[in-house]
């Protein structure tokens, strides 16, 4: 028994803009990486360092590179959302 899609899938206006967003997002994020690598490479004392509530520098960080991911993620969402919205109406 065959059925037809649910959804028929058009083509979206907003993805040349959904890629540039994701390719800056994708910079920022590898640029802010890359300065918790070289701490790690070139001063690896300074992760040691506590910085605030007894927690050092390292796991400050590395919890702050997980919740920028996720917040990205969230930005990222918003505006390919909000694009699509005003790009793909009929």
């Amino acid at each position: 028994m065959l059925h037809e899609p649910t959804n028929v899938i058009e083509t979206d206006n907003a993805a040349p803009k959904k890629a540039k967003l994701g390719v800056i997002l994708f910079i920022v994020y590898t640029l802010i990486y890359a300065g918790f690598v070289m701490i790690g490479l070139t001063k690896p004392e300074l992760m040691g360092m506590e910085l605030m509530a007894g927690q050092n520098i390292a796991i400050i960080y590395g919890f702050g590179l997980i919740v920028l991911a996720i917040v990205m993620g969230f930005i990222y969402n918003y505006f390919c959302t909000k694009m699509e919205n005003k790009m793909n109406k009929k």
